[in-house]
């Protein structure tokens, strides 16, 4: 006969979910522990869940509601150990996915949690030899430290009905851009200290405006978007990074308007009105961050991919992107490489040297948490997203700077 243990339900303000959106099950992993299995299950939000089981053969059922499963997920995981045979995971209604557990035995336990940052549901099913172990790896730790992982957006430019620029020989920028970004995911998905959210994990089409407004939502830390570059010029060829800020370089123009789909006359004429909305304070604010972001990235990718593949280094520009306005945290834009130039395009179609592009994204990235001498908070539209303070400046009293 199983027994059940609800584990305690740590409960956070659903920051960046709303009741009414339709949640997604983003991904599905498990792995071992002491005498069981554990499978995390990671949500775009906390989810409402009901659990049943069935007979004949032993099953143990949870079905999440108001959800969709992301088409990508793997639908099955074979285990056979520990009183577990496989996981299945399917779209039981419109509505609701449903999770199953294919048991060997009728003795077995679970515990249940729901977690934030990634937002997540962990089920451990184990044996009973396996139940006190598997309690303290939840188990609270009086003088542990509070880890709060970093929220990084990460924008595969284009997608669905916009391909983006194509190369001589038919290669999408749509396409490349996305395997990189999921290339990203992937590297730093068990990396404690960070959470990667895509913007887009599939060809779908998502407007400028609302790429920044999901980073915005889920408060993140940083938003970097992907992109590849193009030129008439099919000898053009090397790796820039952009911020976003008004410039009269007619290259840099150029290559603004093109990921913006409008023409460089129209770009010229958007410099006035523009000009004001780059002067806000919380523009200012977060402009050295986004410098120091674009820094490393851009330098990490120049060192990385050099000595294998002879890049040119076009630096760290600026320009109006539309995709970065009103992104309320660091952000800057990557133009990996030209799909324009035939050269360029071969590469791009490579697979090691999209793998080599999104680890040398990573290594950026981690070079900007771990070399900035203190990550300043970020300054929402209608709150502060307070991050954890040392014990030292609050026994001061000391105030936040200033943003």
């Amino acid at each position: 006969m199983f027994r059940v243990f609800i584990f305690f339900l740590l409960i956070f303000p659903l920051s960046g979910v709303f009741a009414e959106d339709k949640l997604q099950i983003r991904d599905i992993r498990h792995y071992e522990i002491n005498k069981g299995v554990r499978v995390i299950i990671e949500t775009t939000g906390f989810v409402d869940f009901s659990r049943g089981q069935l007979k004949n053969p032993e099953r143990l059922f949870f079905d999440v509601k108001n959800s969709s499963l992301n088409k990508d997920i793997k639908k099955e995981f074979l285990i056979n150990k520990f009183n577990l045979s496989k996981i299945r995971v399917g779209q039981f209604d419109a509505n609701t996915v449903r999770i199953v557990f294919d048991l060997l035995t009728t003795e077995y336990e679970f515990k249940i949690i729901q977690l934030e940052d990634p937002f997540r549901m962990v089920i451990d099913i184990y044996s009973d030899k396996g139940a006190k172990e598997s309690s303290k790896e939840f188990e609270p730790n009086k003088n542990s430290k509070i880890l709060i992982r970093k929220k990084v957006v990460i924008d595969p430019g284009h997608g669905g009905k916009d391909p983006g620029a194509i190369g001589p020989n038919g290669l999408m920028e749509k396409d490349v851009v996305l395997d990189v970004a999921l290339k990203v995911r992937e590297i730093m998905k068990d990396n404690p200290k960070y959470e990667i959210i895509l913007t887009r994990d599939r060809d779908i089409f998502i407007p400028l405006n609302e790429r920044t407004d999901i980073a915005n939502k889920m408060r993140a830390d940083l938003f970097i978007s992907i992109h590849a570059n193009a030129s008439p010029n099919h000898y053009a060829r090397g790796i820039e990074t952009y911020l976003l800020n008004w410039t009269d370089d007619e290259e840099s123009i150029r290559v603004a308007a093109r990921e913006n789909a409008i023409s460089v006359k129209k770009m010229k004429e958007l410099k006035g009105e523009i000009g004001i909305m780059l002067a806000s304070l919380e523009r200012e604010a977060k402009r050295d961050d986004s410098v120091k972001l674009a820094g490393y990235i851009h330098n990490s990718m120049i060192n990385n991919l050099k000595p294998s593949f002879s890049r040119n280094d076009n630096g760290v520009k600026q320009a109006l992107f539309y995709v970065l306005v009103g992104a309320q945290m660091p952000s800057c834009l990557l133009e990996i490489s030209y799909i324009s130039n035939p050269e360029e395009e071969k590469l791009l179609s490579d697979e090691i040297y999209r793998m080599k592009i999104a680890m040398a994204i990573v290594d950026g990235i981690e070079n900007y948490f771990v070399k900035s001498d203190k990550i300043k908070k970020v300054k929402y539209t209608n709150n502060f997203l307070i991050r954890a303070e040392s014990k030292k400046t609050k026994n001061k009293k000391e105030r936040p700077k200033k943003l």
